[in-house]
Order: C-alpha cells, then structure tokens, then sequence
C-alpha cells in the first residue's frame, strides 16, 4: 500500500480548506479511473517542463536529475501494473507528482513551478490526440491498402452499381472498393489536418494567465515535437476545439466504415449472395443452426453511433462556457478516449473483413446485367449514332425498357424488329452496346468505371500507400 498522506482536503491544494470534500464530491471531481491514461503524456510534460526549468534556472540541475529519475521509475512501475492510484488524489497528474515526492522529497515538489493543472492538462490531451492520430493514420492506411489489393484483383469483375439500393449501371467490384478508398483517403487528410492545428504547445500558460517565472515556452514545446507555444494563454487553457475536431473525424471516418459495413451486410445476404465471409467474421445463431450471421460488420456499423454521441458530447459541454477554464472541461476525455479506441477497433474489424470476404464472381456478374442496367447505354448509343438530342433517346429508350419489361426479357433480347418499332433508325450495331461487358469497358471517362481505369487507379494507389 502506498504511504502517501492524504490530509483533510488534498494534499496538493488542502491548504485552503480545513475540511475534507464529501464522498459525493469526491466521487463527482475525481476522474483518475479514466484519464490516468494519459499517464505516458503526463510523464513527457512533466520531463519536459523540468529540464526547462533546469535550463532557465529555476531549479538545479540536482533536482532535474532526481525529477528525470523519479519520473521515469513511476512510469517504469506503471507500466508493469505496480502502481496504486489513489482517487482522493484526483487525477492522473496529482497522483504521479505526489508519488514523486514521496519517493524524491523536496525536488518534487518544486516540479509544479511555473506551471498549473490547467496548462498540465491541456498539454497532457493534445498529447494523448496526437498520439492517437499517428496510430488511427496508420490504420487508416492499412485498410486502404487492403482494399487496393482487392480491387487490383478485381477490377474487371463485374457487378451491379446502385442509385436508390435499385439496379442502375454496370460497375466493377474493384471500382466499388476504390470508392471507399477515396473516402478514407479524406479521413486520413482530415486527421492530418487536425493533427497540424493542434500541434501547439499549451504548457506555460499556466493557470490562464502565464506566469511570472522566466521561463522558455518555446524549449518545452521543441522538446515535445510541436510548431511552437501557443499565443495566448487564456485560449490555451479554455479550448477545446482540438477534441472537437478529433471526434469529427472519427465520426466522419465511422460514417464511412459504417456504409462499408452495410454493403456487406446487404452482399452476404443470400437473396444477394454477393460475397461471403467466413467464419472468423461471422457468427452464428443460439437456436437457427444455419445461420451465419455478418455480426463483425453490424458491429461496426453499430458502433458509429457511439462516436456520434461522443462529438455531441463534447460540443455540448463547450458551447456554454466563459473564459477560461470550468471542471466541466473534465468531461473531454472519457468521449475521445472512447471514440479513438472505438475507431482502432472498427478499423482492425474492416481490414480483416476485406481481406476475408471472397466475392461470387458468377452471381454479381448476373445481377449486373439485371434491371435493364444497360439502359443508358442504349441512350447514349442513339445519341451517338442517330444524332438523336438525349431527352428524345432518352424517351426513345424508356420505351424501349417497357416494351422489354411487358415481354418478361431484358433489352439485349430484343430483335431488331422489335426495337424499329419504337424507333425505324436503329440499326443491328445497337446489340454491340448492350452487353454488361461493353458497357463497363466504355467508361473510360477519368474516374470512370472501365478495367483499365480502374486498374491504373489501383497501380496509383499502391505507389502512394508504399509503406
């Protein structure tokens, strides 16, 4: 058990008050069960600020030297799981400094000069962000690694593409994944981003004010990777826009999951049968034994709303507060440590799941060619040929798809006969156009959905995601 004393109140700020808080108010105020996770983050500040301190003169370099040490047997212990954290010591920075003074004396306690909780915290969560960022960026891009390997598979597999969850256009599988590709691929931007904008180093700001100590902000902040100190000391300690920005771009990127996430729970559906997934990403039923359930998938899809939660969360307890800080800014953190770890599992769920799931070429090829999915083709094809304006061959065209569908046949079953008969000047090269294969091979438009385009995309892709 630790012997660190405890007097009525705190011990870092009991000075004040003759009385201890009620159980209540120390169940309320404490948050270390939660943000004692930032410990790694605190320990960094802390080593920081002191060498600062050292190199301006504010304490000796003995006592930097007995901090550094102090400081990096607490993380050591931590790290092993050989640390008591005590709740009537509040957080996660009041429980190390008072263990550091306990093990280190007088030198500990000299730790906190030219600094506050406020600033302490501050650093501590855009640490704890930007550490999060880095490892979400790399997940990111090995999901988007994934799916460029898939659609490099099969950028000539064909399958149908939706508008409405309805039959539209032929399209590739590859093509599909690529889209997805492009999504993440501005998740990842947005991470950098945010990453770029937080990078500024809070700590001297002290309580709101700054200090009075001559300290060097620009060395605490070189020494911790960022740009440089922030500018202002009240909105160093008041904001929380950061956060805020994190959350969104894990809700935006869960968005993007979570559509992934419901395309193959559509596709594994045997009515579609689309693809299939095997058994390390699916589940099955207590009492049907035939099920086989795409549970990895719902669960990211799931769990969005988790993150969701998280952003409103956060805006809702920022949008009513004054300059500077309120304990009500503690509420931060349980939302972004859920949504950052939420987010690295969904990311781990779906990059499994696109290596996993084997696509039915035969089956996507026949519903590609499904819903008179080459109507638009056959558009264009009177557009082209017969000079015909595209509201008239489109009119011409949706006759033609409900003479078809009358006769209980696709288009491409049509005889010439048949398709004169609506309009005299087609001609037998109008069947050239109509099959799913032609009509895929012809987007060749930038973007479009042609083998060769999508092929190239996928060459491009994998050259930018080279680890």
């Amino acid at each position: 058990m630790s012997n660190i004393p405890v007097p009525p109140g705190n011990v870092q700020w009991g000075g004040r008050f003759a009385q201890g808080p009620s159980a209540i108010m120390q169940a309320i105020n404490a948050s270390v069960g939660f943000d004692r996770k930032m410990w790694r983050q605190d320990i960094r500040g802390s080593l920081a600020h002191a060498g600062m301190l050292a190199h301006v003169g504010i304490i000796s370099a003995a006592d930097e030297a007995a901090i550094r040490g102090g400081l990096e047997r607490i993380g050591a212990r931590i790290e092993a799981g050989d640390f008591e954290w005590s709740e009537a010591l509040e957080d996660v920075h009041m429980n190390i400094e008072a263990r550091l003074t306990e093990a280190i004396g007088e030198a500990g306690k000299r730790l906190h000069t030219g600094r506050s909780r406020n600033d302490q915290v501050a650093l501590d969560v855009r640490l704890w962000v930007r550490d999060a960022i880095d490892g979400l960026s790399a997940q990111l891009q090995d999901v988007m690694r994934a799916m460029v390997a898939r659609a490099a598979e099969h950028a000539g597999t064909v399958m149908p593409g939706f508008t409405h969850l309805q039959p539209a256009q032929p399209t590739t599988f590859g093509h599909h994944l690529l889209a997805y590709v492009e999504m993440l691929s501005r998740d990842l931007s947005r991470l950098a981003d945010c990453r770029r904008r937080l990078n500024e180093c809070p700590l001297g700001a002290a309580a709101l004010c700054g200090t009075g100590f001559p300290i060097d902000r620009h060395m605490t902040a070189a020494a911790l990777g960022f740009d440089g100190p922030t500018r202002n000391s009240l909105d160093s300690v008041a904001s929380r826009d950061f956060a805020a920005e994190f959350l969104f771009c894990c809700a935006m990127c869960a968005t993007h999951l979570s559509r992934f996430a419901e395309e193959v729970v559509i596709w594994t559906n045997p009515y579609f049968g689309f693809v299939k997934l095997s058994d390390a990403f699916t589940t099955g039923s207590s009492i049907m034994p035939q099920k086989r359930n795409p549970d990895a998938a719902e669960l990211v899809r799931g769990k969005t709303g988790r993150m969701f939660g998280a952003l409103v969360g956060m805006l809702t307890v920022m949008k009513g507060l004054a300059l500077t800080y309120f304990k009500d800014m503690q509420e931060d953190k349980e939302g972004i440590f859920d949504s950052a770890e939420t987010l690295t599992l969904s990311l781990a769920a779906v990059a499994g799941m696109v290596k996993d799931l084997q696509p039915n070429v035969a089956r996507l090829a026949e519903a590609a060619g499904a819903g008179f999915s080459t109507a638009t083709d056959l558009a264009d094809w009177l557009v082209r040929e017969l000079h015909m304006p595209f509201r008239d061959a489109h009119h011409v065209t949706g006759r033609l798809v409900a003479k078809a569908e009358s006769m209980g046949t696709e288009l491409a079953a049509l005889t010439l006969t048949e398709m004169q008969a609506v309009e005299p000047r087609i001609t037998d090269a109008v069947f050239g156009v109509l099959s799913v294969a032609a009509s895929v091979r012809s987007r060749t438009s930038y973007g479009g959905t042609a083998p060769a385009n999508v092929a190239r995309m996928a060459a491009e892709w994998q050259l930018r995601l080279a680890p």
